[in-house]
């Protein structure tokens, strides 16, 4: 009876021993998973925050720039665009689309001195110029957390716990092809005096 036992002990200690060490292995992916969702979190509050300021910024130019329908509907298009984006690649591409399409309304902004006196204008472009920042910041941190999720996926033996568990590498926020150039505005097409 005692030389049937100690088998089965060793292998008791063997499941315990690795039990020990995957548990805590399988607890910090899923706090560093965790943690992820909730950067992520902040890039969308942020991004909706920036996506409800639009509509106000957007009826504030109209009155002054009767003429300068395109950049309203370009930017109008951009936000759309950002509503309906899912993961993070498409509202990083929708992201570049609504920021181009800014760009280029604060370009047509300067021909309006009236309108950059304006202070409901001015308190918009604030509130915008905020939340831009905190965006910034929103992404740069969620970034560092998908930066260490997947440092956590991909080494040993969280690369062994992971794929038992289902744990995917997470998608960085990045910018889409060509947003490092800024976009080139054309208003040689403009009627209307300012």
């Amino acid at each position: 009876m005692k030389k049937s036992l100690g088998p089965i002990a060793v292998i008791v200690i063997i499941l315990v021993v690795i039990a020990l060490l995957f548990i805590p292995k399988y607890n910090s992916l899923v706090s560093a998973e965790e943690n992820v969702d909730s950067k992520w979190a902040q890039v969308e509050n942020q991004l909706q925050r920036r996506f409800d300021l639009i509509p106000n910024l957007v009826e504030s130019v109209k009155g002054y720039t009767n003429h300068e329908q395109e950049v309203i509907t370009s930017i109008t298009e951009a936000r759309a665009q950002m509503g309906s984006a899912n993961s993070p690649q498409e509202q990083a591409v929708a992201n570049d689309a609504l920021t181009g399409a800014l760009s280029r309304l604060l370009v047509v902004v300067e021909n309006y001195p009236n309108l950059k006196a304006d202070a409901n204008f001015r308190q918009l472009m604030d509130e915008l110029a905020g939340t831009e920042n905190r965006l910034a910041v929103a992404r740069e941190d969620y970034n560092n957390e998908v930066q260490q999720f997947n440092k956590h996926v991909k080494r040993f033996p969280g690369n062994l716990i992971a794929g038992m568990f289902g744990f995917e590498q997470k998608e960085y926020f990045k910018s889409a092809a060509g947003a490092d150039k800024a976009p080139s505005i054309d208003f040689s097409q403009s009627s209307g005096t300012h």
